[in-house]
């Protein structure tokens, strides 16, 4: 494989990334270093990447590119992330990396005989649908984030219908582990047990989350990539929610140390509860959730750990 990773200094990406150099197959990263979080915690993502020989990394913006690499294979993973960062202005940008930005890819590639086009979504799609959430539900987002990852979802699915590009789309609940970006759940909390800080808790905490283990959304790009299906759309999830409350109190636990907490008000495009049936990856990719929460939390608590 020949693959492009967009965003391959960021927390899935650089996780694909060593996993497909390590595998034998050549890549091509694109990552601009936005400001959304620091430059040097994304060095230091790929810093292991940089050095093998199968990995050529562009540093560009997509929405300016005008020539792209040739590969056989496209995992889109970059986008503007976060969903209380995405009201009012901002969401200019959220228009330009998750929208523009995926149509350029797709325009380019259209024509160029792609074996696949991996595309990273989010549950954020679901919004406060109805649990658990499943593919053929009515997606309704209820964040400017949302909307802007399902319409570059949509936009897979034309240039499949329309030019024959084989897409496929996964929607990621929660992803935790090694690398995760700094403003995400569990690197706060991981981080505030950790240094003795106290945590803030948008809520009061019994909202519930399906998370899912780094590797096993990374096992789900590569088997999303080698199979024969495509114009679909994925579930990919552990399969099991657990509050807020109860996550941090699990964090604590595994770190030997106390949690101090502190409870605010409630923010805007957050959903309630999200658990996923990712019984159609199962059928169709043959994938399914190998880390559970508790190996799961034991080996991030480790993680970040090592980094203090």
């Amino acid at each position: 494989m020949r693959a492009l990773v967009t965003g391959c200094a960021g927390f899935i990406g650089s996780n694909l990334t060593d996993t497909l150099l390590a595998e034998g197959h050549e890549v091509v990263g694109i990552e601009r270093f936005s400001n959304y979080y620091s430059r040097e915690l994304k060095e230091r993502n790929i810093a292991n990447a940089r050095e093998h020989p199968s990995f050529t990394l562009l540093e560009a913006d997509i929405a300016e590119m005008e020539d792209f690499p040739e590969v056989d294979t496209v995992f889109h993973l970059s986008a503007q992330a976060g969903v209380r960062a995405s009201w009012g202005k901002s969401f200019d940008v959220y228009t330009r990396d998750n929208i523009q930005a995926t149509q350029r890819l797709l325009e380019h590639y259209k024509d160029t005989g792609l074996r696949k086009f991996v595309y990273s979504s989010t549950s954020s799609v679901y919004g406060d649908s109805e649990l658990p959430f499943r593919e053929d539900r009515l997606t309704r987002p209820i964040s400017p984030y949302g909307v802007s990852k399902l319409a570059a979802e949509n936009l897979c699915y034309l240039y499949w219908k329309n030019f024959g590009l084989p897409t496929a789309a996964l929607r990621y609940f929660t992803v935790y582990g090694p690398r995760q970006r700094p403003d995400m759940g569990i690197n706060r909390f991981a981080n505030a047990v950790l240094k003795g800080d106290t945590i803030t808790v948008y809520g009061d905490g019994e909202q519930t989350r399906d998370f899912t283990f780094v590797q096993d959304v990374v096992r789900a790009n590569i088997l999303a990539a080698e199979s024969d299906v495509s114009g679909e759309a994925f579930n990919i999830a552990g399969g099991k929610r657990i509050s807020v409350n109860d996550l941090i109190a699990l964090i604590a636990r595994t770190a030997g140390m106390d949690a101090s907490v502190e409870y605010v008000g409630k923010e805007k495009g957050d959903a309630a509860h999200t658990l996923a049936d990712a019984s159609k990856a199962e059928r169709m990719l043959g994938w399914r959730a190998e880390v559970g929460i508790e190996e799961g939390i034991q080996r991030s608590v480790e993680w970040f750990r090592g980094l203090l």
